[in-house]
C-alpha cells in the first residue's frame, strides 16, 4: 500500500484551512507580515499540493505597512458554497485597517474581492459554516477576563451582504481549567449533530485539539469526554513532532474524513527553525465525535494515501526564468513601490539598492521564500552595481527584524557575514573577493550553519566558522513564523542595483 509523508506543506505554513469543491481541494495558511498574503494551494489527492496564487495579492487588499513581525494575517478559513469561495481572516495590529474581514472569489486562483471588513466582529480566528438549511454562521475566538481565558461566539452570516446579522451567542468556553488560548473554532454537521472543533493550550508545546457537540447550531455545546482529542504534549519535547493543533476537517467525495493541522519538527533540542508546518491526518467519526489518527491517537510521519487518484504536479520552472516571480516568492510587508525586475536582464532578478533596512518595520528590497528542510543548501550568483559606497547585496536568513543572518557583498568587494541576535549585530567573518561578482551560499546540517563564498568557477570555500542556527528558531527569536531565505539589496542613495542568478535551494542528504 502506498504511503505519504508528513508534513504535506513543509516550512512555515501555519494555521491551515481546507475545503473541497467537487474533486478539487483548496488550502490556505497564515502569512503574518508577508505580502502577498494567504497562499492558495490546490490538490486533487490531499497529498500533492501546488500553489496557484494568493488570496490577497493587491496592495489595496492588504495594508501591512508598519506591521510588527508576527503581526498581520492570522488564521484564515476557506469555505466553498454554491459556486463561491469565501475566506475569512484577521489582520492583527494593522496600522491602517485591522480586525476581521471576508473576501470572495469564483476561482480560488484569483482574483479575490476587496476585503469586506466586519467591524462588529471582534476577536480573531474567524470561521464560516454553511448549514444544510440554507443558513450560514460565523464563529470566532475572543479574549475575556483580561486575556486570562478565551470564549467562542457564534453569529449568523449573510452571504449575499457579506455581513453579520442577528444576535451573537457565546457557545463554548473551553475544556481544561486554566488553559490558555481557546481558538480556531470550526463547525461541522455530521449525522444531524453539530461538532465544534477548536484549538486549546496555546500554539506551542501545550497545543491541542478539543471537541464539543450539540443538537442545535446555537448550542449548548457539550465537551467530549475524550478531550483533548489530539495532542502531543504528553509525549515530551524529544518527540519528532510537537505542538499539534489548529485542525480543520474535510470530507472526501468518497466519504473519508481527513484533517489538516499544524505541528512543528524540533531539532537540536526543542528548537524549530522551520516554523509551524501543515500535516495531514485521517479522521473517523464515532458516537463521541471525531477520532483523530485512529489506532494511534497521534500525528504520524507517514500514513496510507487517501482513497483518491494520485495527482502529482509538474516541477516548478527554474527561478527567474519568466517575467513574473514564482508563487513561492514574496515580500516583507506591502511594497509601496516596485523595487525588482525580471525583464531588465532576462534570467536575472534585479533588485534596486534602496535605503530601507531589514532591521526596521518597513518594506525593504528583499524577496523571500521559506526554508523547508532541516538540512539544506542555498546559493546564488550576484553582481552588484553600487550607487554609493554603502551599497550591499546578498543572502539573508530571516526570522525577524532582530534575529537574522546577513551574507552581503559590499561596494568595495568585501563579503561580510553578520549575525543579528536580540537586535544587536555581530560580524562573524569577512573576506575580500576583489570585485562586484561573487557566489554566496549557506549550508545547514541540523543547527550547524556554514556560510560559503566562491568566485568564478572556483569551488565553494567556507567563510568563518559554523554558527549556531538556534538563534533563528522560534523558541529563541519569538513570534509565529519559521526562517525565510531572502535575496536582499540596500543602499543609502537608492540608485544602485544587484542582479541575482543561479539561485539554488535543495535538501541535503
Amino acid at each position: 500500500m502506498a504511503h505519504f509523508e508528513n508534513p504535506i506543506l513543509a516550512g512555515s505554513h501555519p494555521d491551515p484551512s481546507v475545503c473541497r469543491a467537487g474533486d478539487d481541494y483548496y488550502l490556505v495558511t497564515s502569512t503574518f507580515e508577508y505580502f502577498p498574503g494567504l497562499p492558495v494551494h490546490h490538490s486533487r489527492d490531499l497529498v500533492h499540493w501546488r500553489q496557484v496564487g494568493h488570496v490577497l495579492d493587491r496592495p489595496s487588499q492588504l495594508p501591512l505597512q508598519g506591521v510588527r513581525a508576527s503581526g498581520g494575517l492570522y488564521a484564515p478559513t476557506i469555505r466553498y458554497h454554491d459556486g463561491v469561495f469565501y475566506v475569512v481572516c484577521t489582520l492583527v495590529d494593522g496600522t491602517r485597517e485591522t480586525g476581521n474581514f471576508v473576501v470572495t472569489a469564483t476561482d480560488p486562483a484569483g482574483d479575490w474581492s476587496e476585503p469586506q471588513w466586519l467591524p462588529e466582529a471582534d476577536g480573531f480566528d474567524p470561521s464560516l459554516f454553511f448549514d444544510d438549511d440554507g443558513r450560514a454562521w460565523f464563529t470566532a475566538a475572543r479574549e475575556v477576563e483580561n486575556g486570562l481565558r478565551n470564549e467562542i461566539y457564534l453569529r449568523e452570516f449573510d452571504p449575499a451582504k457579506l455581513a453579520l446579522v442577528g444576535e451573537e451567542q457565546v457557545v463554548f468556553t473551553g475544556v481544561v481549567r486554566g488553559s490558555v488560548w481557546l481558538e480556531a473554532p470550526h463547525l461541522y454537521k455530521v449525522d444531524g449533530r453539530y461538532a465544534l472543533v477548536c484549538a486549546e493550550g496555546g500554539t506551542d508545546f501545550e497545543h491541542s485539539v478539543v471537541v464539543a457537540s450539540s443538537d442545535d447550531v446555537a448550542g449548548p455545546y457539550v465537551p467530549s469526554k475524550l478531550n483533548p482529542v489530539l495532542t502531543h504534549r504528553h509525549l515530551g519535547r524529544a518527540h519528532p513532532i510537537a505542538a499539534v493543533g489548529h485542525a480543520d476537517l474535510v470530507r472526501t467525495q468518497h466519504g473519508q474524513w481527513y484533517t489538516v493541522l499544524l505541528a512543528v519538527r524540533p531539532y537540536g533540542g526543542y528548537y524549530y527553525n522551520l516554523g509551524r508546518e501543515t500535516f495531514l491526518v485521517p479522521v473517523a467519526w464515532e458516537a463521541d465525535g471525531p477520532v483523530f489518527s485512529p489506532g494511534t491517537g497521534r500525528v504520524e510521519e507517514t500514513y496510507p494515501v487517501p482513497d483518491l487518484p494520485a495527482h502529482p504536479w509538474p516541477a516548478d520552472p527554474e527561478p527567474f526564468s519568466s517575467p513574473e516571480l514564482g508563487a513561492e516568492w514574496f515580500f516583507l510587508r506591502t511594497p509601496e513601490e516596485k523595487f525588482f525586475s525580471l525583464t531588465d536582464r532576462p534570467g536575472h532578478l534585479r533588485l534596486l539598492a534602496r535605503p530601507e533596512s531589514i532591521t526596521d518595520r518597513v518594506s525593504p528590497s528583499i524577496v523571500l521564500r521559506r526554508q523547508q528542510h532541516r538540512d539544506f543548501h542555498v546559493s546564488c550568483s550576484l553582481e552588484l552595481r553600487p550607487g554609493g559606497p554603502e551599497d550591499t547585496a546578498g543572502l539573508v536568513l530571516r526570522q525577524n527584524e532582530d534575529h537574522h543572518v546577513r551574507l552581503l557583498l559590499g561596494a568595495g568587494g568585501e563579503v561580510a557575514l553578520v549575525l543579528r541576535a536580540g537586535g544587536r549585530d555581530e560580524v562573524l567573518a569577512r573576506t575580500d573577493v576583489g570585485g562586484p561578482v561573487v557566489r554566496l551560499g549557506f549550508e545547514a546540517r541540523g543547527q550547524s550553519h556554514q556560510a560559503l563564498v566562491a568566485t568564478g568557477s572556483a569551488v565553494w570555500r567556507p567563510l568563518g566558522e559554523p554558527f549556531d542556527g538556534r538563534v533563528l528558531s522560534t523558541p529563541v527569536a519569538g513570534g509565529f513564523t519559521g526562517v525565510h531565505i531572502g535575496l536582499h539589496a540596500t543602499g543609502a542613495q537608492g540608485d544602485g542595483w544587484a542582479d541575482f542568478s543561479g539561485f539554488a535551494y535543495r535538501q541535503l542528504d
